[in-house]
């Protein structure tokens, strides 16, 4: 690899990071905006124009406020906790394809950190890694409601995880890749995986919920059992770390529903705009495109969150094992059947 194009991804990973931060950070004034709209109120609309400034206040509130570290044997751990969260929060995005190639002074340009052949067991793996962020940080803070509230967080995150698992192995099967970028192509034209999968979508879509600890899977901060859960020992930006990694999380799913399912950034009339305005612009549209999508889907993650209630949790266990596993399992043979039939010439 030459230094020019090492320097090229170095660049382009530090604005993928910087957009993920920022919308972790403005994701928390729409949620507020969202909120307010269902609920037929103003919302926040004091800092800067229409409230635009709010993040950076709610930033400087956190910076501001007392670091409290409590009595615990544990204060690495402590200390580690919301890092993990937020690394993982962030990692995720570097096998993301964010658009198709520019062609800009004179090279190809692509649009994605790192294009591994193995970039949806590379996504798997991460959120994997997730759970030691809440579960350190619950057990770290010497607190038996946090302490609860990262157990159940741990046995949510594994339990969804296997039904999300289950949900994506007939997507591979349809693709045969496990490369974001080639899924991300074969969808070219409009032939979007959610119209071959709808039952892989809703399940990885409710998996998603539980991933990112939104309501109604909200059990592990359900403030009228555990308090504010795992990290109710946490202020300052250690609890602001935490907040923002749930949000750069919502952010990274949503992502990676609209590139699995949804046609990541292509759209109808993508050839016809490539022939008329040229391959750069078109390209350029598909990246609005994306984005656009993606908004939508943070929309979504938020309406839900306003308008259902939280399940009890042996519900959520439930739902998990006995309702989406075997529907996944189910969604596996009937694809793998429509697969072999298809080969065999029947349709």
């Amino acid at each position: 690899m030459t230094q020019d194009i090492i320097i090229e991804k170095g660049i382009f990973i530090v604005i993928i990071f910087a957009i993920t931060m920022l919308a972790a950070m403005y994701s928390t004034l729409m949620e507020r905006k969202v909120a307010a709209w269902l609920q037929d109120r103003i919302g926040p609309n004091r800092a800067g124009k229409g409230g635009m400034l709010q993040p950076l206040a709610d930033g400087l509130k956190l910076f501001s406020k007392e670091e409290f570290l409590p009595d615990t044997p544990n204060k690495f751990l402590f200390v580690v906790g919301p890092a993990i969260s937020m690394s993982v929060a962030l990692m995720t995005s570097a096998v993301i394809p964010w658009g198709d190639k520019l062609h800009i002074f004179d090279r190809d340009v692509v649009l994605q950190a790192t294009d591994l052949n193995i970039g949806i067991l590379y996504v798997f793996g991460v959120l994997s890694v997730g759970v030691y962020g809440i579960m350190i940080g619950g057990w770290a803070s010497n607190n038996k409601f946090s302490l609860m509230s990262a157990m159940r967080a741990a046995s949510q995150m594994i339990s969804y995880e296997v039904a999300m698992g289950l949900s994506i192995i007939a997507l591979l099967m349809m693709t045969g890749s496990l490369s974001l970028h080639d899924i991300a192509q074969r969808q070219h034209g409009m032939h979007w995986n959610v119209f071959y999968q709808p039952v892989g979508f809703i399940i990885f879509l409710v998996c998603s919920f539980a991933e990112t600890n939104r309501t109604p899977f909200d059990l592990a901060e359900c403030e009228a059992e555990l308090i504010g859960g795992y990290h109710t020992e946490y202020s300052s930006m250690r609890m602001g770390f935490y907040l923002f990694a749930e949000y750069a999380s919502m952010f990274i799913s949503s992502t990676i529903l609209a590139v699995m399912y949804f046609g990541a950034y292509n759209y109808p009339g993508m050839d016809f705009m490539k022939n008329h305005i040229g391959m750069n612009w078109a390209n350029v549209i598909g990246i609005v495109v994306l984005f656009i999508k993606i908004i939508c889907f943070i929309f979504f993650f938020m309406w839900i969150r306003w308008t259902i209630p939280r399940f009890r949790y042996d519900q959520l266990m439930r739902l998990g094992w006995k309702m989406l596993i075997p529907i996944a399992i189910a969604n596996i043979i009937i694809t793998g059947v429509v697969i072999l039939l298809h080969d065999q010439g029947y349709f």
